[in-house]
């Protein structure tokens, strides 16, 4: 779609403003369509009817416009002829220009999410491009659609996109059923199947035993550290200062006398 607009400055009235809008498509079974319509002050004004070569008026404003230009018939066929061949001539080649972004194609790359335990788990799809994905869920094979959340679709920096798909199951039905997050994109389909081992998590199961026998070794660490030092500056022949001695031997040097 093109689109421009012009500032036309009345006398009587301010400033109004003259839009035009065209553009042209070119099917796969090499149907051609197109449209050019006018805009007054942001509405619609007059459109052209390419297969009668009329003019619709949107408004009865515009009704005058309507007939003055039907009258000239040259005026719709010369906009025909563009649509229908310079400005599909130029689509087609930016088509070409641009075909290796086009029609490029890029499978998604699927992750399994989890923040906790008893939190929903997330299908994160991410990387794949053109943006046509399908996410789904499936219960023991059986299409699941409960407790199902879908997130809109996200453009990624790259041009790529990124959609997540969320669902409510509790540790038990997880435990007990075959849940699979099934991503369908350009006729290839990823299936991934909620297991604990692909589960992608926030969290660590780790026993309590190994916990406290971490803790214990760091406590041990710190002890045998200061029995060390102590033994250390014993050798040395280290004799700590009291308080009170420190305190006499500051004041003797601070005031001398005279």
């Amino acid at each position: 779609m093109v689109s421009v607009i012009y500032h036309v400055v009345s006398l009587f009235s301010g400033v109004h403003s003259w839009q035009l809008m065209y553009g042209c498509e070119l099917n796969d079974d090499g149907t051609k369509r197109g449209y050019f319509q006018f805009g007054y002050d942001g509405e619609d004004f007059v459109s052209l009817d390419k297969s009668s070569l009329t003019w619709t008026a949107a408004s009865p404003q515009a009704v005058i416009t309507k007939h003055k230009w039907e009258a000239n018939r040259a005026i719709a066929e010369q906009q025909k002829a563009y649509l229908e061949n310079t400005c599909i001539e130029w689509l087609q080649k930016y088509v070409r220009y641009g075909k290796d972004t086009l029609e490029r194609n890029v499978s998604p790359q699927v992750s399994l999410l989890q923040k906790s335990s008893s939190s929903s788990v997330s299908c994160h799809a991410t990387g794949f491009y053109p943006s046509g994905v399908t996410v789904t869920w499936q219960k023991n094979g059986q299409d699941h659609i409960e407790d199902v959340d879908l997130g809109q679709l996200i453009p990624n920096e790259d041009g790529t996109f990124q959609v997540t798909s969320t669902i409510t199951v509790t540790p038990d039905e997880l435990k007990n059923n075959k849940f699979s997050c099934v991503v369908e994109h350009q006729g290839e389909t990823i299936s991934s199947i909620l297991t604990e081992d692909k589960i992608k998590t926030n969290y660590a199961s780790v026993p309590i035993g190994i916990i406290l026998a971490a803790v214990a070794g760091v406590l041990l660490l710190v002890v045998t550290g200061v029995a060390g030092y102590k033994v250390y500056q014993k050798k040395k022949g280290f004799k700590p200062v009291n308080a009170s001695d420190d305190g006499s031997n500051s004041s003797a040097h601070s005031d001398p006398k005279a």
